[in-house]
């Protein structure tokens, strides 16, 4: 937490400078500075209060707000450097242990919701299983070149969890990828070198061609199997 308010200023002092630096052609009117040193005030609760929810992290409110006006006043400190270390490091270690509980549980429900998942797509018509594990569907037929491992392609791709929600997406950003074809998950990889040019295919990955147990962000669970639309447009980097 301390290196966050170290940080935010320093964030700040270089937005401002990059305005400064900016000058648009008609500046605001400055602010009145009450109203500032309250709207800057209130933005420092809000992002430290916005770290907490991200983190997961439960406080008492009142032993913060205790905290934070004897820090700001320069009063003497309610507990010993000392105590608070040995809190911190007592509360650190709960924190790694539920993490660690979240995560077994979750790859435990997302294995088996995986595993559910991949054995009924591939009773599905059309669909294709590979020697690994791998699943293909083909949307398009291509009848462009096959990359190999050492190449760099471009696609468009949109990307789902098995419940359906979408991860990861270029079609909805509106632009292409491109990457080295062995620089990818190994359910790509596999899936690259068998598309030509022009292709749609739908992929089912199990996790261990995805990320495996652990899983990628926050929003790719550990053991989670992916669904991917991909159409492989061309070999080599977008222009």
């Amino acid at each position: 937490m301390k290196k966050l308010l170290l940080l935010l200023p320093i964030a700040l002092f270089a937005v401002a400078a990059s305005a400064q630096e900016t000058k648009p052609a008609a500046a605001a009117p400055a602010e009145d500075p009450a109203a500032l040193l309250d709207k800057v005030s209130y933005f420092y609760g809000t992002d430290v209060a916005r770290s907490f929810h991200e983190n997961a992290v439960e406080i008492k409110l009142e032993s913060f707000i205790e905290g934070l006006r004897n820090t700001l006043e320069k009063k003497p400190g309610k507990y010993t450097p000392q105590e608070l270390d040995a809190a911190m490091n007592q509360f650190a270690q709960q924190m790694v242990a539920k993490q660690q509980k979240e995560m077994s549980e979750a790859g435990t429900k997302n294995k088996e919701e995986g595993e559910k998942f991949i054995a009924a797509n591939g009773k599905r018509e059309g669909v294709t299983t590979t020697k690994s594990g791998l699943q293909y569907e083909v949307i398009k037929k291509g009848d462009g070149k096959i990359p190999t491992a050492s190449d760099t392609v471009t696609v468009h791709y949109h990307g789902t969890l098995v419940n359906g929600k979408v991860f990861d997406s270029s079609v909805e950003r509106g632009e292409p990828a491109s990457f080295p074809v062995n620089g990818v998950i190994p359910g790509w990889v596999e899936a690259l070198q068998l598309m030509p040019v022009g292709s749609k295919w739908k992929l089912a990955i199990p996790s261990a061609l995805a990320y495996g147990e652990r899983g990628a962000g926050k929003d790719i669970g550990p053991n989670s199997a992916l669904i991917f639309e991909v159409e492989l447009l061309s070999i080599g980097a977008a222009k």
